[in-house]
């Protein structure tokens, strides 16, 4: 994969970009400039609830990784799950009890179907890449080794989606991934894979030179707007022309509902608890 320079003479300011500030610029550019370029931000409206669930499976995961050989055990999984529970987002502590516990069983289950002594390469890894006008990085969940050395992008997700192959194969972030994550430990990247732990599925899809290259080029594209919205903010334009609202199914979700009229008006409000999944029976 190529990494395209800078244009002739001095050297220009490279975007330090994120697939998460990419993809909100795409969602939209008013959350865009809420979530980066606002000091301070608006306030935000309440936590919710599927993104504390969220957070400490990718947490109890992570620590799992870091625990000794013999220590790698299911219940081990489970305690570790039970440590990073918070409540925040949940409609009582009842509720927030019984979802730590169908969690708990969750991150079991998965962790079942895993060989502990199958070291990954990286946990929580953050991965890194110059391309175009972008200083690209981002954290992996993991990254995994096959027996022929290449390298191997592994996403958790916990939502109530289901995933199909078009999700890995689509996904800027995971192609982001595959190549800084190439570049950065110096191994080929091409496969990556969504682990969808409600109901222990793996899609996964293996890219070529082609496709990652397309990935990045449109990433450097979409930076190039970024690079010229924050332009606009600089020079003291923040107003609906350079950040117009874009309001879409997101809206329910957004943390700055509170400041957007336009969002609230396209969707109603929901608890804080209602992008709970459903998991699977136990």
């Amino acid at each position: 994969m190529s990494s395209q320079g800078t244009l002739a003479g001095m050297p220009s300011k490279l975007f330090r970009a994120t697939p998460t500030r990419l993809t909100t610029w795409l969602d939209c550019s008013r959350r865009y400039r809420f979530t980066y370029l606002d000091r301070p931000p608006p306030p935000k409206g309440p936590p919710w609830a599927h993104n504390t669930l969220g957070a400490a499976v990718h947490v109890a995961l992570a620590d799992w990784w870091r625990l000794p050989l013999e220590r790698r055990t299911v219940a081990a999984a489970g305690a570790l799950l039970d440590r990073a529970w918070r409540t925040d987002g949940f409609r009582d502590a009842g509720q927030a009890d019984e979802w730590r516990v169908r969690c708990r069983t969750m991150v079991e289950r998965y962790v079942v179907r895993l060989d502990p002594s199958e070291e990954p390469r990286g946990v929580e890894r953050t991965v890194s890449m110059v391309y175009g006008r972008m200083a690209l990085s981002g954290r992996v969940d993991r990254i995994d080794e096959q027996p022929d050395g290449e390298l191997v992008v592994v996403d958790y997700k916990t939502g109530r989606h289901l995933l199909t192959v078009d999700d890995a194969r689509s996904s800027l972030a995971l192609a982001v991934y595959a190549a800084a994550a190439s570049r950065t430990l110096r191994r080929p990247c091409r496969r990556v894979e969504l682990h969808h732990l409600p109901t222990g599925g793996v899609v996964a899809w293996d890219h070529d030179e082609r496709s990652i290259e397309r990935h990045l080029g449109r990433a450097d594209d979409i930076a190039g707007e970024c690079i010229a919205a924050d332009g606009a903010f600089a020079a003291g334009r923040s107003g609906d022309q350079e950040f117009p609202p874009r309001p879409s199914a997101q809206c329910a979700w957004c943390d700055f509902r509170p400041a957007c009229p336009e969002g609230r008006a396209h969707i109603p409000d929901r608890a804080p608890w209602s992008g709970l999944a459903e998991l699977p029976p136990d």
